[in-house]
């Protein structure tokens, strides 16, 4: 059983500990920066949109992280198979970049040397712009999008941890917002086209622990005339109260339980001075296992309420590691093909829908 938070309240007490851990449909427990009690520099704040059609897609993420910060575009083209990701990043924001404590409101801004990224809230849409005089090579980047806000659903989030009782996750997805715009790059104009383009929003506010790795996956787009999409993830904190896992038609929320992703593991080659050294035979029975990215993956439910095969098309990976901070993600973009069930058993089939799956481990 999922406990569903249906009361507008704080999401801290007095002593910095999650007043309810569960899930909710909209942004209903009030977040404070200074309600928050552990060390001010593990303190983890983002907005991060991705807007997705058939052919390509911009990411764009303001993040401050309280010991550094980062701001990010990125531009995927999945009919070419590349992307291009710059990311400046900042020393000691501690809470410089001013994000706003809701996403109901309220704008958010970053300027830097040669860049800026703006999300605009205005109510019954959001404006997304973004610019970057060396994007790539030399070669400027610069685009405008428009998000439709209507009302609706959200998958919303509020994870404690059972190793420190300061620490939480709050998060909220908008799944399928409605997108127009362009982008321009190398000479090039990417156009989103109306009706066949959606974005969505990831905003995160929270304390986190030192060590994690996560997995989320999302899909949006058009099925059968209606706006369809998902959020699903697991990974870190102690989600007994909730999973984060909905999916959405026309802006309503459908509550799913639990999900695995069933990435498939390939023997590890090993390396030698010589080049690579892999044992044939019974010795690849005993061999360390890795993730293979690139192969086909499957997703199941405890409820047999979503099954999906995934075909990837791009690994988005990257990799940073300065001993004491280490990130690996691995945000791979693919097919879906497989069904979802609604909450009143109506079955939703989709055949190579858009959408992406990931896994990344960070000590940060």
């Amino acid at each position: 059983m999922q406990h569903e938070i249906k009361t507008r309240h704080a999401l801290l007490d007095e002593q910095g500990r999650l007043t309810e851990p569960g899930y909710a449909k909209s942004l209903i427990l009030e977040y404070d920066r200074k309600a928050i009690k552990a060390k001010s520099r593990r303190i983890k704040e983002w907005d991060y949109y991705l807007v997705t059609c058939d052919d390509f897609a911009v990411a764009l993420t303001i993040d401050d992280n309280s010991y550094m910060g980062l701001d990010s575009i990125s531009l995927l083209n999945f009919k070419e198979d590349w992307e291009i990701t710059t990311s400046p990043m900042q020393v000691l924001t501690r809470g410089k970049k001013n994000l706003p404590p809701s996403s109901e409101a309220g704008d958010t801004i970053t300027r830097g040397k040669g860049y800026e990224i703006c999300f605009y809230h205005g109510g019954d849409h959001r404006i997304l712009k973004f610019s970057m005089d060396k994007f790539y090579k030399g070669k400027p980047i610069k685009g405008e999008i428009r998000l439709e806000n209507p009302e609706q659903d959200s998958m919303v989030i509020a994870t404690p941890y059972r190793e420190d009782p300061l620490a939480f996750y709050y998060n909220q997805k908008i799944i399928a917002m409605p997108a127009t715009g362009w982008c321009e790059f190398d000479g090039k104009r990417y156009e989103f086209p109306e009706g066949a383009s959606f974005g969505l929003l990831d905003w995160g506010r929270g304390v986190w622990t030192y060590k994690n790795t996560w997995y989320w996956g999302a899909a949006q787009g058009m099925v059968d005339g209606h706006r369809f999409g998902w959020n699903i993830g697991y990974g870190f904190g102690d989600t007994t109260a909730a999973s984060e896992n909905m999916l959405f038609v026309d802006g309503k929320a459908h509550k799913l339980s639990r999900i695995s992703f069933n990435i498939p593991q390939v023997p590890k080659i090993y390396r030698t001075k010589g080049g690579c050294c892999m044992p044939s035979g019974k010795e690849l029975e005993t061999l360390e296992k890795e993730d293979d990215f690139m192969s086909p993956w499957t997703f199941s439910s405890d409820d047999g309420r979503f099954e999906m095969l995934f075909m990837p098309i791009m690994d988005r990976y990257s990799k940073t590691d300065i001993k004491l901070i280490c990130s690996d993600q691995h945000q791979v973009f693919g097919k879906f093909s497989g069904r979802a069930i609604l909450d009143d058993g109506t079955v939703i089939n989709v055949q190579d829908f858009l959408g992406f799956a990931e896994k990344v481990y960070n000590k940060w």
